[in-house]
Parts: structure tokens; C-alpha cells; sequence
């Protein structure tokens, strides 16, 4: 694989002030999910490598936060042309180390290049406003400051988009940043910053370290990390919510979920199964806006129930570089088998599996981490399939009432990530944007996902933190604001 962040032995590395380093922890290999194919090794900062990363960081910051703002989205404008450019061979990356169609790739990266071009336009976001007279003869103006250093957490389920939630509005309030992408496919975070070193950042701006839960740990606890973003599990969300807070830190900690969709009886059922279906198996329902729990109106739940499972027995299972895959492998043989393990408890707690996909094979990918779709009806509130995130391609049927009774059932949910509903009546929308406890929401569309100029949000165990990522919310996490109260008459 042709990166110039890989070593000469094909060890992905860390990016510390403007230059390429080897970490010096252990190491272990980043396999294709589809083949078992070694990718390449990934070596694993030290406490010491984080320290090294954070020190350039924070000497890179005391220049750059003096940076003129005009000139410090100039590198955004470059990178922006560069992701552009290279969106196909970063996809082609992303796709053989983390299992994902092409399509998908190419879509999560169209996701990440919208912060980058959104994040351009921080001369105007970045302004705090103020109030001639705001007081006899006073003036008020707000103004807002970067602080220092800032890190980023990443997942394994969007590497190339999720980094980009972060970085671009880090840099370009006048912080400096470092990412610590998944260890289990850092080679789409290589390709990233391989880019931003080619858009001309000075060292130090912008760094990488590679690792897991020590490499984290350092970053945490750094006396000169000043708040950090994370995506991930729930648990691991909360405990980093709150060893950071401890330390006097910004959080922002995206959590697990458990995402549902609404099917009104007033819905056009076959474009709802079909948008259903999509969001549930999309990306092999590893992603954390995956609606794979559809509450039903019971009117229409036979109609949806058959033109769902049709779209269930459409869906090809390959590898995301063949042309007509929509579900590639899972990340891991053990999460493979882990998601194995929910459709097996699903069975054993009675829901109906009226579509199993455990059986489904592979020929031309034997040693692939695959898993076919499967549906489930008859699942019930209380079953680990309708509680729990499962982070595969499952979809799990619910009848209920009405919207009402959908939208009661839907805030029983310890989780608060996304839902979505379809129908063709305003009233019901409107009590849904209202009643729903979920903080992405969307009516007559699969999928919650806002653009980069609104934040994305999440709720209750889904997210941890005051302020989310992307749009404004992420200008506000990345500064301070001060108040300058002014008088010259006198």
C-alpha cells in the first residue's frame, strides 16, 4: 500500500512536528476484514511518544493562534482540493481496511471534505458579536480565543470522516490538534494527514499519534491537552466524560445508540421499508446512525413487514470492492462473532428470525468476517436485539398501536442517538420533533445525519458533553469567549 506515512517494513507511524516517527510501543497487523490479508503493522505510541506530540503541539500553538484567521484557512482551502482529489484512492484505502462498500467510502468521505469546506468559513463563525451602548455611555464586545492543544478520539466505523468532524475546526479557531485514529484501520488517518502535511500546516498544527487504550490514557491526563472529542461505546464515552472533566478538560464524548424508526399507518410503506432497510444494513450496520429497530403501526406492519423482508433478500454480501456489494465484512472475527452472539440471544429470548443470514457464504472470500442480514419480528422491549446496540446487519420488527404508542416505546431507550419517522400527516411529525428523546431526528428519511453546518447531535447515554461536533457547536468547544466592557467618554 503506497502511503509515505508507512514505514519502509509497511508500519503505519505517527506524524509529530511536520515529520514522520516511528511509535516505539508493540505493534500488530491491520488485516482486510474481506480476506484476512495483512494490510500493515501499526505501532503503538508510548506515554513518551504523546508527550513528544503534545510538546510540538503546544509550541506550534503559540504561533499559530497569532496566525491571522485569513491565513490559517488557507491550508483548509488546499486540503479540501486535495481530498477532492484523491477521494477515490483514500476510498479504495478505507474499503480494504475496514470492510465498507466503495460507495459508502466515497460517501463518507464526500461527509468529511463538507467539515473541511464548512470549517472555511470560520472568519464569520468564529465572530462573537457586540452591542455598541450597551450600557450609558459603555460598549460591549464578545470575542472569542483559542485555547492550546486539542485531541480527538476516533472509531474504526468512519476513519476517514470522523477525524474530519474535528480537525478542521481545531485548526482553524487557532488551535493546535492531534488525532489518535483506531488502531484497528489507522490507514485511512495516514492518508489524512499525509494530505494536511501536503496542504502546508506548520509542524506541529497538526499531529498523529497511533495506539489504544494507553496511548489514550496519555493523551487524557497530558497537563497541556485542553479538551478532547471522542466516538465510541457508551462505557468508554462515559469514563473519558469523566476523567477529562476531573482534569479540568472540554468533553465531548459520543456514545453507543440504539436508533428507531416509526412507520405511521399514514406512511408510503414500501419507500419507508426501503429507507428502513438501507439505514439498518448500510456500512454492515456498523455506524451509530443505524435505525435497526422499526416500531410498526399496526395497520400497515404485515405490508412493511413483506416489502422489507424483499429488500432484506435483495442485498448481496461481498467483498466492498466488487461491483454490486451492498454489505461488506464486519471490522473483526470477534465482532463478527460477537454480533453472531446477539442474533443467537435474539432467537433464544423468542423473537422470530424470519430472515437469517448466518448461513450466507462468501465462495470467493473464505477467510472474510462476513455476516448476511438478518430480520427479526416479533421482538419485544426487554429483548437484548430491541435494547442493546448490536452494531451488525439486524433488523428487528416491533408492533405497536400508533405513533403515540411508537414514540413511548422509542424514549424507553437508554440511549438518545437518533430516530426517524414516516408519515404523511404534519400533526404526527410535529409531535415527534417535540416528544422524541433523541437528538437527530428525521421525518420520511432513513437516516438522521445532519450537514456539517449543523451540529450532530445525541442524548442521554448516547453522548456525554455541553457542546457536539461540527457547525457552531464545535466553534464554541474550540474557543473561549471573553467580554471587553469598554468606555472613552469621561
Amino acid at each position: 500500500m503506497d502511503l509515505t506515512g508507512l514505514s519502509a517494513d509497511g508500519t503505519a507511524r505517527n506524524y509529530v512536528a511536520g515529520e514522520w516517527r516511528a511509535a516505539s510501543g508493540a505493534e500488530h497487523d491491520v488485516t482486510d476484514p474481506a480476506t484476512g490479508e495483512r494490510l500493515a503493522g501499526v505501532g503503538y505510541a508510548t506515554p513518551e511518544d504523546v508527550d513528544e506530540a503534545v510538546g510540538a503541539a503546544r509550541t506550534a500553538f503559540e504561533s499559530w493562534r497569532e496566525t491571522p484567521v485569513e491565513e490559517r484557512i488557507q491550508p483548509l482551502f488546499r486540503l479540501k482540493s486535495l481530498l477532492e482529489e484523491h477521494q477515490d484512492d483514500i476510498a479504495r484505502v478505507l474499503v480494504r481496511e475496514h470492510g465498507k462498500t466503495l460507495g459508502e467510502a466515497r460517501g463518507e468521505l464526500r461527509r468529511g471534505i463538507e467539515n473541511v469546506e464548512t470549517a472555511c468559513g470560520i472568519p464569520s463563525m468564529m465572530q462573537a458579536g457586540s452591542l455598541p451602548n450597551a450600557a450609558p455611555d459603555i460598549d460591549e464586545t464578545a470575542v472569542r480565543h483559542p485555547l492550546g492543544v486539542f485531541a480527538a478520539v476516533t472509531p474504526f466505523n468512519f476513519p476517514g470522516m470522523i477525524p474530519l468532524w474535528f480537525l478542521p475546526y481545531a485548526v482553524a479557531t487557532g488551535n493546535a490538534f492531534v488525532l489518535k485514529p483506531s488502531e484497528r484501520d489507522p490507514l485511512t488517518a495516514q492518508y489524512l494527514l499525509e494530505l494536511a502535511d501536503e496542504a502546508g500546516f506548520p509542524p506541529g498544527v497538526v499531529s498523529l499519534v497511533n495506539g489504544g487504550p494507553d496511548t489514550v490514557s496519555a493523551l487524557v491526563e497530558h497537563d497541556d491537552v485542553e479538551g478532547l472529542s471522542f466516538v465510541g461505546s457508551t462505557p468508554v464515552a462515559r469514563t473519558l466524560y469523566e476523567q477529562a472533566a476531573a482534569a479540568g478538560k472540554r468533553v465531548q464524548a459520543q456514545g453507543g445508540a440504539k436508533n428507531h424508526v416509526i412507520v405511521a399507518e399514514s406512511a408510503d410503506v414500501g419507500f419507508a421499508a426501503e429507507q428502513t432497510v438501507s439505514s439498518a444494513l448500510a456500512c454492515s450496520g456498523e455506524r451509530c446512525l443505524a435505525n435497526d429497530v422499526a416500531l410498526v403501526a399496526e395497520p400497515v406492519y404485515e405490508a412493511f413487514r413483506e416489502a422489507a423482508l424483499d429488500r432484506v433478500e435483495s442485498q448481496v454480501l461481498g467483498s466492498g470492492l466488487d461491483e454490486g456489494t451492498t454489505i461488506g465484512p464486519l471490522i473483526t472475527p470477534e465482532h463478527e462473532e460477537r454480533v453472531r452472539g446477539m442474533v443467537a440471544t435474539g432467537v433464544e429470548e423468542g423473537a422470530d428470525l424470519i430472515h437469517d443470514g448466518r448461513d450466507w457464504e462468501v465462495g470467493e472470500y473464505p477467510d472474510g468476517n462476513f455476516l448476511g442480514p438478518c430480520l427479526f419480528e416479533n421482538a419485544e422491549p426487554g429483548m437484548a436485539i430491541v435494547d442493546e446496540e448490536i452494531f451488525g446487519p439486524v433488523l428487528s420488527l416491533v408492533r405497536v398501536a400508533d405513533v403515540a404508542e411508537g414514540i413511548e416505546v422509542m424514549n424507553e431507550s437508554r440511549f438518545g442517538n437518533a430516530a426517524s419517522l414516516f408519515t404523511d400527516s404534519g400533526r404526527d411529525a410535529r409531535r415527534f420533533k417535540q416528544d422524541a428523546e433523541a437528538g437527530n431526528l428525521a421525518v420520511n428519511a432513513g437516516t438522521a445525519a445532519p450537514m456539517a453546518f449543523f451540529h450532530f447531535g445525541g442524548a442521554k447515554d448516547s453522548f456525554f458533553g455541553d457542546l457536539h461536533a461540527q457547525g457552531d457547536d464545535a466553534v464554541r468547544f474550540y474557543t473561549d469567549e471573553k467580554v471587553a466592557i469598554e468606555r472613552w467618554d469621561y
